[in-house]
């Protein structure tokens, strides 16, 4: 797969392609639908299927500050696009000359002269250009015009819930971690890489690593949770843990009220490893909420409780192989 960012770097010898547009955060079942949809046409064509997303979210550039937490990094969006057979993978820097593209002007510059679509497919509800003032009608008018085909996709959803970033997100803040795997279509992942903490959990007989994620990342509310942990990326084996290979794990969103604590932490303890992680680009799956964040009265029950954590993970995560 090809990843490009921005149209400057669209080969000389560009020729048609089908193009799917979205920010497509999460990469959810309601985003996979419109992005085989586009695969599909693209192989019937024999031309190239594009998929087009933006960095910064527009939101951030359009009201700043509102930034929505972060479902999946660009790098994930980009794995997850390769896997349903994307031929590029297209970041636009959403910029403020960007936003101000009149509908018209983004069809005939972007759409027309650059990326020479034979196709477009988007959702439903799909709007583009200044104030998102262009919707599926005026795409379609263009595409009389410029002799591209609008293929518009109803929202996939089941339970009489649509599949969005925005419910998924809304799952995610509240614990139901398993209401958003169902949506995405898999667990709901927060990457990040290991830092050094206060080193409690070695002490307490559960040493942990402390993730410390990009910045707006959907964290899921607080709690402990049963998950995978996957150390990213090729390499040698670390202490007994393999990168790319995906370990049982409790996790740990939260304060640590039983400390007093105040810095909110993503901690995962892996069952079946030990490994000097700091450094390590690691991935988190969370499966199940298993419990609340709660404030023992000593540090003996804190001990038990985590070792009831542990086998109720074990438990939870065998069932599921």
């Amino acid at each position: 797969m090809q990843r490009w960012r921005g149209l400057d770097e669209i080969p000389a010898d560009w020729g048609r392609c089908v193009l799917t547009i979205g920010v497509f955060d999460g990469v959810h079942r309601g985003h996979r639908e419109l992005i085989t949809r586009a695969v599909e046409s693209a192989r019937r064509r024999g031309i190239a299927a594009v998929l087009m997303t933006f960095d910064p979210h527009p939101m951030e550039v359009v009201r700043p500050g509102s930034h929505p937490a972060q479902l999946t990094t660009l790098t994930r969006r980009a794995e997850l696009a390769e896997e349903l057979d994307v031929d590029v993978f297209c970041v636009m820097p959403f910029t403020q000359d960007f936003m101000k593209l009149t509908p018209a002007r983004y069809a005939h510059e972007i759409l027309v002269e650059r990326l020479h679509v034979a196709a477009v497919v988007v959702g439903e509800n799909f709007t583009y250009g200044k104030k998102a003032a262009g919707t599926i009608e005026t795409l379609e008018e263009a595409g009389h015009r410029f002799g591209f085909e609008v293929d518009a996709v109803k929202l996939l959803g089941e339970h009489a819930v649509t599949f969005s970033s925005t419910y998924i997100r809304a799952c995610v803040d509240a614990g139901d971690v398993a209401a958003a795997a169902e949506a995405l279509g898999r667990p709901h992942r927060v990457e990040g890489v290991v830092v050094h903490g206060d080193g409690r959990g070695r002490a307490l007989g559960f040493p942990t690593a402390n993730v410390a994620p990009p910045m707006y990342s959907a964290i899921p509310a607080d709690g402990v949770y049963a998950g995978w942990f996957t150390v990213l990326g090729p390499g040698p084996t670390i202490g007994t843990v393999t990168p790319g290979t995906r370990a049982r794990a409790a996790i740990s969103v939260g304060t640590n009220p039983t400390f007093s604590g105040r810095t909110r932490t993503v901690e995962a303890f892996v069952l079946d490893g030990e490994a000097d992680l700091y450094g390590q680009h690691v991935a988190v799956d969370f499966v199940q909420h298993l419990r609340g964040m709660e404030k023992f009265s000593s540090v003996d029950e804190l001990i038990v409780a985590m070792g009831r954590d542990a086998e109720q993970a074990r438990t939870v995560l065998d069932a599921g192989l």
